[in-house]
């Protein structure tokens, strides 16, 4: 186990140094359209996890545009996500300040809510609906915040409206985390007040870590409540389907 975390914490290392030297050499050719980022944060995301040995598998058919709502477990879920799919997100202004991971979501495009301030959700709305007008989807967890997997929150509805007035797809996405062994999804997942590094050095030494995205259909909704309420069921019953 100690051989396998230092193996992948040097091989993370390289990693990560690779994404960077890739972005600025991509932009010594000019500044990167949306779609360019995200097809980089795709391909450093893809290095990322193999670097790591954490495979994924998706089941339904990825989005190339519209909006995506996704149950949310820990940070690995947005280099899940990415490695599956071209896509900007919505996060959290704390991942700002977070080592690499910060400076690598806002190359990546990703929009940043301070959610104690209903001026920086009513700004992060408008960027959504701008960005909706590209051939990209848009990722957002709506529970808010992530969990340990043992329910899927309820769905806020208030990032959901601009899909709604653009008349954009919405879908729904379910994110699995499948630990080997015996080991319960949710020891894998950040949430709480869990600390980052001890939680990076857990997942480091976990062999045959392996996540699952499942994709419901797009669907064009009406309203933002009655799409928060059912992409919400649709999460928790491809969960539940996975557990059983």
């Amino acid at each position: 186990m100690i051989l396998r975390r230092c193996r992948r914490a040097v091989a993370l290392a390289f990693a990560l140094a690779w994404c960077i030297l890739s972005y600025w050499l991509a932009r010594l050719r000019g500044p990167l359209t949306l779609e360019q980022r995200a097809l980089w944060l795709q391909s450093a995301c893809r290095h990322v996890l193999a670097s790591v040995g954490i495979t994924y598998a998706v089941e339904g058919q990825p989005p190339t545009r519209g909006l995506v709502v996704a149950n949310h477990l820990s940070y690995l879920d947005i280099g899940v996500f990415s490695a599956i799919m071209p896509c900007c997100f919505v996060s959290k202004k704390e991942v700002l300040r977070w080592p690499f991971f910060g400076e690598a979501a806002r190359s990546g495009a990703t929009i940043f809510l301070d959610r104690s301030s209903l001026a920086s959700a009513n700004k992060a709305a408008a960027l959504i609906g701008e960005r909706l007008t590209h051939p990209i989807p848009m990722l957002l967890f709506p529970e808010g915040t992530s969990t340990d997997g043992s329910q899927v929150r309820r769905f806020h509805s208030r990032l959901i409206h601009p899909a709604i007035e653009a008349a954009a797809p919405v879908t729904a996405a379910a994110i699995r985390y499948l630990p080997g062994g015996n080991m319960p999804e949710r020891e894998l997942c950040w949430y709480g007040d869990m600390a980052f590094l001890p939680h990076l050095i857990k997942m480091l030494a976990t062999a045959d870590f392996s996540v699952l995205v499942c994709f419901g259909q797009p669907c064009v909704y009406a309203d933002r409540r009655i799409a928060a309420a059912e992409t919400h069921a649709q999460v928790a019953a491809m969960r539940a389907e996975g557990n059983s």
